[in-house]
């Protein structure tokens, strides 16, 4: 999701995130690298460090802040995690939830604590994923997000079996670029992309079913978005990296089946991503259900309520359910 289009989400919290003045005129107009505490409600969700120590690689290097940044966008992120959102009903399944933000921040009120309210309300046990950023200096950056993507749905699928909880029931939820994290986990979920550190990681990183929320598929023109290809991939990427990092070259018998959501007036995403992304899964034969809207723009999280982009929760509940009823396993 993108700056410019970030007013179409429907975030009640953005008017309580803007930074306070600083001391003077002059700081004001400086990039600062502190800024306000992130909402009550995402601080208070217990969070699970992914790595033990370090995370794979190095050479984190912490951007500037804008000034006007919502608390709700996070960047600098070198200890990446998972907050925990736990119903009241556990209906026995689990959900990663990848926020987007172009791979530049992530934007955790509309695409992290929205969506983990409603699905807690239908009994979802819910993580969402604090991923690292590719453009913040890191060694590999086009692996980076993929290893805290892979080591956070392992970490799901064994916090499932410890709480009893179905671990064959873990989907993966993407926003934008959070959207194309979570379609390449679902292609690559088997990619090595960092030595196993522990017992968690002989745990399978397949999801058992993917939705993906007005994703970005392609990383490459016309209809990336650039931002997010620059940021993933970095300024003059060739060829082969660009076919390593764009999922719908990469969907296989293997793939999960997967939910596709996009709205056709989305001028930041182009719902061309997500018609690739349905013909790469019906070329394989895999199970896939696609809807597209006239209207919402780009980042409205789970909606409002006034337009039908705001019913999207209620149809992915209701295809979790059927897709979970089916216990696929993976073929080969």
């Amino acid at each position: 999701m993108t700056l410019r289009s970030f007013r179409h989400a429907a975030v009640p919290l953005l008017a309580l995130a803007m930074l306070p003045s600083l001391a003077n005129a002059q700081a004001s107009a400086v990039m600062v690298t502190e800024r306000t505490a992130p909402p009550p409600a995402w601080t208070a969700a217990p969070f699970l460090p992914l790595w033990d120590g370090a995370p794979p690689g190095g050479g984190f290097r912490p951007a500037p802040v804008p000034p006007k940044d919502p608390a709700t966008f996070l960047r600098n992120i070198d200890k990446p995690g998972l907050r925990r959102f736990t119903p009241t009903h556990p209906n026995g399944a689990s959900v990663l939830v990848i926020p987007g933000g172009a791979y530049t921040f992530l934007s955790i009120g509309n695409e992290g604590l929205d969506i983990a309210g409603r699905l807690t309300a239908l009994g979802y046990t819910v993580y969402v994923l604090v991923y690292r950023l590719p453009g913040e200096g890191w060694t590999n950056r086009a692996d980076v997000p993929l290893q805290d993507a892979q080591r956070g749905l392992r970490m799901v699928r064994a916090a499932a079996i410890r709480d009893g909880l179905d671990s064959h029931k873990v989907a993966v939820l993407g926003f934008s670029a959070g959207g194309h994290l979570a379609a390449t986990l679902e292609t690559d979920f088997g990619q090595t992309v960092y030595p196993p550190r522990d017992s968690t990681d002989r745990i399978d990183a397949r999801p058992d079913a993917a939705a993906l929320i007005y994703p970005v598929i392609a990383a490459a023109a016309p209809f990336t978005h650039a931002l997010s290809a620059e940021k993933l991939l970095g300024k003059a990427a060739d060829a082969a990296a660009v076919a390593r990092r764009s999922p719908a070259e990469h969907v296989t018998a293997t793939t999960p089946p997967t939910f596709l959501l996009h709205a056709l007036d989305d001028d930041a995403v182009v719902p061309d991503n997500s018609l690739m992304m349905m013909a790469a899964l019906r070329r394989a034969g895999r199970p896939v259900e696609a809807h597209f809207l006239a209207e919402g723009g780009h980042g409205f999280g789970v909606g409002p309520a006034a337009l039908p982009v705001g019913a999207w929760v209620p149809m992915l509940d209701r295809w979790l359910q059927r897709i979970f009823a089916q216990k696929e396993r993976p073929a080969g």
